[in-house]
């Protein structure tokens, strides 16, 4: 391997040297980028709101005066363009593909900001769309960006395990909602997340649709049943809880692009713990 130029994060050679590295999984920025803290919000089912979660997050460190990006990891169902209002095609240069920009300054690369379409279908196998996911973190000119939220697809599948294994993650977040399965769907995430080999730290879990405000007397109501959330936490050893409502208001400022408005309270602090990284 006398052509060897040690980046083994653009390589595709099985050589020793990449097979005993400690960093030979981990995919190389490009010269000049700058990501500081990379945090993968996940979840061990589908339909928790895990892109809601991921887009409150980003916009709550932008608004704290950090620059926060997002890459949407869900490439075969992307909806983070939509709750920040993006829409287009990505531009890009000699170096690399540019983020778009949100109008809080929010950084987005997805696969629906590449389509031609947004309502194309991706029909692409595992392997495919974990290499997609690998160029979204070294194609891309992320430029001097605190926080990079990934918004992953839900399971324990190919893409998660791409991310743990080529992404330099600081921490992670996990998502759920309360139903009884609540405590099977979050040790999945937890037991993937703590696996030998990846070791992710835990940050917090979210418990998405957790509680409704009655309009008239102003009591939260259980809609989906008790919350669990504390005591999943308190089982895995996860530090911080958050409960997100269900409001009618949050579903009208996503759909119509305006995540970024959305005040969120209850993440103060999940986000407050992020800061401490």
């Amino acid at each position: 391997m006398s052509s060897c130029d040690h980046q083994c994060g653009s390589c595709g050679q099985d050589c020793s040297e990449r097979t005993q590295s400690g960093e030979s999984l981990k995919a190389s920025l490009l010269p000049g980028a700058s990501v500081k803290k990379v945090i993968g919000v996940v979840s061990g089912k589908g339909g928790v709101g895990k892109s809601l979660v991921t887009g409150l997050l980003a916009s709550k460190m932008q608004a704290r005066g950090a620059h926060a990006a997002v890459m949407d990891a869900d490439v075969t169902g992307p909806s983070i363009p939509r709750l920040f209002g993006l829409s287009g095609r990505l531009m890009g240069d000699e170096k690399g593909f540019i983020p778009a920009r949100s109008a809080g300054g929010v950084d987005v690369v997805s696969m629906n900001l590449i389509l031609e379409k947004p309502t194309d279908p991706v029909v692409w196998r595992g392997s495919i769309v974990s290499g997609v996911v690998r160029q979204f973190w070294s194609d891309v000119v992320w430029k001097d960006v605190d926080y990079l939220f990934i918004d992953m697809p839900p399971g324990t599948g190919d893409v998660a395990l791409t991310v743990y294994q080529s992404l330099p993650i600081d921490g992670i977040v996990i998502v759920t909602s309360p139903q009884e399965l609540v405590s099977m769907i979050v040790a999945k995430a937890v037991n993937m997340a703590r696996l030998e080999g990846l070791d992710m730290n835990i940050i917090g879990l979210v418990e998405n649709y957790s509680y409704s405000i009655c309009p008239h007397c102003g009591e939260p109501i259980s809609v989906f049943g008790e919350s669990q959330v504390a005591e999943t936490a308190a089982r895995f050893g996860i530090p911080h809880v958050a409960r997100l409502p269900l409001e009618p208001a949050i579903a009208r400022a996503c759909d119509a692009g305006g995540v970024e408005s959305i005040a969120s309270p209850w993440l103060d602090e999940l986000a407050d713990a992020l800061e401490t990284l």
